[in-house]
């Protein structure tokens, strides 16, 4: 469901408040990213470089295997700028 906000002056920039409930739905830390996508302001928490190595080697130790499968770790740079 919409929830309506006002944007206010911070300074030079402007900001939102962000309901509390949104926050919890979106799950988002204290750290973001924001991209503007066909006239949407997107919101994601950061991904850490690295993050879920541990786990996934742990799983692969598991398993016994010797070789990570590596494609969640593909990002749009390799969809749109590299040819295979």
């Amino acid at each position: 469901m919409p929830v309506k906000t006002k944007v206010i002056k911070i300074g030079n920039s402007k900001g939102v408040r962000i309901p509390k409930a949104l926050l919890e739905q979106a799950n988002l830390g204290d750290e973001v990213e924001m991209e503007v996508q066909e006239g949407k302001l997107i919101m994601r928490n950061v991904k850490k470089p690295r993050e879920g190595w541990e786990e996934d080697f742990a799983r692969m130790a598991e398993e016994d295997k010797e070789i990570l499968d590596i494609t969640s770790l593909s990002n749009e740079w390799d969809d749109t700028d590299w040819e295979w």
